[in-house]
């Protein structure tokens, strides 16, 4: 979900990073102030660069704050999209001649804007019960400004809705239907037999020619 971002960084590996390893997240934190953000001065940077130690989570906390990143420690995949934006900005900002030759994007590309929920009303009520109501579903913590709740949202979403993770719910619901299906075939066949039993039975006594019991005798 990040490998946009990461490749326009020029980062080592944008396919295959992972935020949840915490070795590696470590260490793209320090690469990505080291190289892009650059926040702290060099000789600021010790306790984020000192990737074993067990306060780090604290020194992050910190640089979080810092950098005004509105999202907290908890919230890792929203805190690192956050300073991917900030470090693409900056990028930008250091190398504006470099990228300005670049080839422009198409007519109807351009006229797209780079992120839809910039049109959005925050203020409208509707809007907020909308957000709150999201959030709530996907057990997102609130937070003051809806339109980053609302980015928290996307984000989340994004992640769950990709190709493997579709694939995966299909697969467990096609298991689901198999099992209510051989359930429902067993009732069926316990209802057939039920059926065989008194098919029997009623044969039995109309076969029998001793007993009438319409009339109380035995014999006719």
């Amino acid at each position: 979900m990040f490998r946009r971002k990461l490749t326009a960084l020029d980062y080592h590996n944008p396919s295959g990073f992972d935020c949840k390893d915490e070795t590696e997240f470590r260490n793209f934190i320090v690469w990505l102030e080291d190289q892009k953000i650059r926040h702290y001065k060099i000789e600021d940077r010790g306790n984020l660069r000192n990737i074993p130690s067990s306060g780090w989570p604290k020194s992050f906390e910190q640089y979080l704050q810092d950098v005004n990143c509105p999202f907290t420690v908890e919230e890792r995949q929203e805190s690192v999209d956050w300073l991917l934006g900030l470090a693409v900005r900056l990028e930008y900002g250091d190398n504006v001649e470099k990228y300005k030759n670049c080839p422009q994007a198409t007519a109807t590309e351009a006229e797209k804007p780079s992120d839809p929920l910039i049109h959005l009303d925050s203020s409208n009520p509707d809007f907020k019960a909308g957000v709150l109501g999201l959030a709530s579903l996907l057990k997102i913590q609130r937070h003051d400004d809806y339109l980053v709740m609302l980015k928290a949202i996307r984000i989340l979403i994004q992640e769950r809705l990709t190709p493997e993770a579709i694939a995966k719910a299909n697969a467990t619901l096609n298991e689901a239907a198999q099992i209510l299906r051989l359930l429902h075939i067993e009732e069926l066949r316990d209802l057939q037999t039920r059926i065989n039993e008194a098919i029997v039975a009623v044969q039995a006594v109309i076969a029998d020619p001793k007993t009438d019991h319409r009339l109380g005798k035995v014999g006719r």
